[in-house]
């Protein structure tokens, strides 16, 4: 009894400071320490916080998330976005909702080789707002789309996610990957048939002529805003670079006027080129998990340096020592809270906490299946509270062993967490993906909030899918596991 009430008196201390706006990395780490201090003593506590740093993220297989991180980076930087969404746009704009449709295309492609959601919905926001706001979407609507669009970058590889969550289990990278592709296309497929089926009721027609006087407005201000030049070089992606940022020219000429044989290909090459890198890599055997995402985070570097061949070393250099500050900085957030959930999560299994809820699990005279749902439930709630990284740490050690012990796959499992952690990014009060696209637009938080919700009833509707069709996520990684054979 003594036990329970530590836990949950470290629980509410976790959330009081969370709602405090202490960092999650801290808040996580001072409510472990504490709890462990009063659980086991202070000398105890005292070696934990001691050790717990160094053995949470001295793992070479943890050198695969900066890699990661560093390629998105530097395909963000690299222009393939606005390529893959001037050819997702020439072919589906002219039909009704089009413009929508192409930004979730879009996601969906940039998401195979930037595995950011928050960079994905940050360039999107950028390149398809304005233009969905200047042909007749509400405000909710075209805000709403990138958003939602963006968490595909959670689950479409490469994921961040989703090697995380192979790291803290122990199931092969390669097959969670490949686990993400047909759940992520799903995914992107509700998403259009709601804008092509409802969403496109919304959208206002009769303002064509004013739409085209935006889009001219729009372009005369970026070129004096760059002080006439045309060519201008496109801005960052990254979140702090795309807020405010005026759409520059190379952006609305390559998504207007343009022909079959004048659109930018070399995106859709380019985007190709690093996804079979990474997945083609990995299943062939040629390359392990690690090595294929170094080779694709070098491979976008020289990407990167042949788009700006022409705007002189000062614009590579530039963008170059942009993404590597970006990678940094998300690198050490994400280390930052493995170390303090590690704390947070040694508290909990000092506690016997997972024990616990495994043995209650297992006395209850319910199906397996619907324990690992209720289980899986708890994470919609979790997500409006914690970021997502924090809620996939911290509940992974408590839900694994009970559906191993319960005989559920590992890899499937792990693809419903990061899929409902996913919705989290678009969730009230948190919902950072909804923040970042109202600060890149300007649109409102609520505004967004509100565009949003009817996009994440499609999302819950492929979830239960998934959940009740297992054999959709893990027919790949059953492949996967062939080829490695």
């Amino acid at each position: 009894m003594l036990v329970t009430m530590i836990v949950l008196a470290m629980v509410v201390l976790l959330i009081v400071l969370l709602m405090a706006r202490m960092p999650v990395a801290l808040s996580l780490a001072l409510s472990g320490a504490l709890g462990l201090s009063i659980l086991q003593g202070t000398a105890y506590a005292t070696n934990v916080l001691g050790s717990v740093p160094f053995t949470a993220t001295a793992s070479f297989s943890l050198t695969i998330i900066p890699m990661f991180i560093l390629m998105g980076m530097l395909a963000m930087r690299a222009r393939i976005a606005e390529h893959v969404f001037a050819i997702a746009n020439f072919f589906v704009s002219r039909f009704p909702g089009g413009l929508g449709v192409a930004t979730v295309m879009a996601c969906a492609g940039f998401s195979a080789v930037s595995g950011s959601s928050i960079g994905t919905a940050a360039t999107m926001s950028k390149l398809s707002v304005g233009q969905m706001r200047a042909y007749g979407y509400p405000a909710a609507l075209a805000t709403g789309i990138v958003a939602i669009a963006g968490t595909l970058g959670v689950i479409i590889p490469p994921s961040t996610f989703l090697v995380l969550y192979a790291i803290m289990t122990g199931e092969s990278v390669a097959q969670m990957l490949a686990a993400g592709i047909i759940p992520g296309l799903l995914s992107a497929a509700g998403y259009i048939v709601y804008i092509l089926v409802l969403g496109h009721r919304q959208i206002v027609r009769d303002n064509t002529q004013l739409a085209d006087v935006v889009v001219e407005a729009r372009t005369r201000a970026a070129v004096a805003a760059r002080g006439g030049a045309d060519d201008a070089p496109v801005a960052s992606a990254s979140v702090d670079a795309a807020l405010h940022t005026v759409p520059d020219t190379a952006t609305v000429r390559q998504t207007y006027g343009l022909t079959l044989r004048t659109l930018p290909w070399r995106g859709l090459v380019r985007l190709g080129l690093i996804f079979v890198i990474i997945l083609g890599g990995m299943f062939s055997g040629v390359f392990t998990s690690t090595e294929s995402a170094a080779i694709a985070a070098f491979a976008a570097l020289l990407i990167l340096l042949w788009e700006f061949r022409r705007s002189g070393i000062t614009a590579m250099w530039s963008n170059v020592k942009g993404a590597l500050l970006d990678t940094a900085q998300t690198t050490s957030m994400v280390f930052m809270i493995l170390v303090g959930s590690s704390i947070f999560s040694t508290f909990l299994i000092a506690a016997h906490v997972p024990d616990t809820i495994t043995a209650w699990i297992a006395a209850l005279d319910v199906p397996p299946l619907l324990t690992i749902g209720l289980l899986l439930l708890l994470l919609l709630p979790l997500g409006t509270a914690l970021d997502e990284i924090s809620v996939l740490i911290i509940t992974v050690p408590i839900i694994y062993p009970i559906a191993m012990e319960l005989g559920f796959s590992g890899v499937w499992l792990g693809l419903m967490i990061v899929k409902l952690t996913a919705l989290g990014m678009v969730t009230p009060p948190v919902g950072m993906t909804c923040f970042v696209v109202s600060g890149t637009t300007g649109v409102p938080t609520e505004t967004v909030f509100r565009g949003v919700l009817p996009l994440m009833l499609m999302d819950l509707v492929v979830c239960a899918v998934l959940f009740f069709v297992p054999a959709i996520t893990l027919w790949l990684p059953s492949l996967t596991a062939q080829g490695a054979g």
